[in-house]
C-alpha cells in the first residue's frame, strides 16, 4: 500500500524459541512496528496541518487582495491565489495525510495495548510457566492490527471521498 506501510527489514524468525524468548521476540516486533507507526504518524500529521494552514493563508490573502479592487494588478494576483488554493486544497484528499495520521493513531493505540498486555503476562508469569499459546494469540493480534489497518486504508482509498 503506497504511503501506508513502508517495508521494514524482516526480523529473522528464530526457530524453537523457549516461551519466554518467544514472548520477547513478539514484544520486539511490536515495539519496532510501533516506532514505525509513530514516525509515519508524525509525518502525516505535519503534512495535514501544513496543508490546512497553507489553505487558510492563501484564502485569507486572496480575500484581502480581492478587497483592494482599485488595483487591477492585485486582483489578478488574488485570482491566482484562489486558483493555487484550490490546487493545494485538492492535495490533502489525494494524499490523505490526515486520514493516515488518524489511522496511525489507531495503530499505535492498539500496539501499545498489545505490548502492555504481553509485558504484564511475562512479568506476572514465571518463565518456566509461560504458555506458548498465549504468546501465539498475542502474535496473531499483532498481525491483525496491521491487517485490519491495511484493509481499512484500502477501503478508504476506494471511496469517492479519496478521489
Amino acid at each position: 500500500m503506497p504511503g501506508f506501510r513502508k517495508p521494514i527489514p524482516a526480523v529473522p524468525l528464530a526457530v524453537g524459541l523457549a516461551p519466554a524468548d518467544l514472548a520477547k521476540h513478539v514484544l520486539e516486533r511490536i515495539e519496532r512496528d510501533n516506532a514505525h507507526a509513530r514516525s509515519r504518524k508524525r509525518r502525516f500529521r505535519w503534512r495535514a496541518v501544513s496543508i490546512r494552514l497553507l489553505i487558510l493563508a492563501l484564502s485569507a490573502v486572496s480575500t484581502i487582495i480581492l478587497g483592494l479592487q482599485n488595483l487591477n494588478g492585485w486582483t489578478g494576483v488574488a485570482f491566482a491565489l484562489v486558483a493555487v488554493t484550490t490546487v493545494v486544497g485538492a492535495l490533502e484528499p489525494f494524499f490523505a495525510w490526515r486520514s493516515l495520521w488518524v489511522l496511525m493513531e489507531e495503530v499505535q493505540f492498539r500496539l501499545y495495548r498489545l505490548r502492555d498486555e504481553l509485558s504484564f503476562y511475562i512479568a506476572s508469569t514465571p518463565p518456566d510457566q509461560i504458555d506458548p499459546r498465549v504468546i501465539t494469540e498475542k502474535f496473531e493480534e499483532y498481525q491483525a492490527v496491521w491487517n485490519e489497518s491495511g484493509l481499512q486504508w484500502l477501503e478508504y482509498r476506494r471511496t469517492e471521498a479519496a478521489n
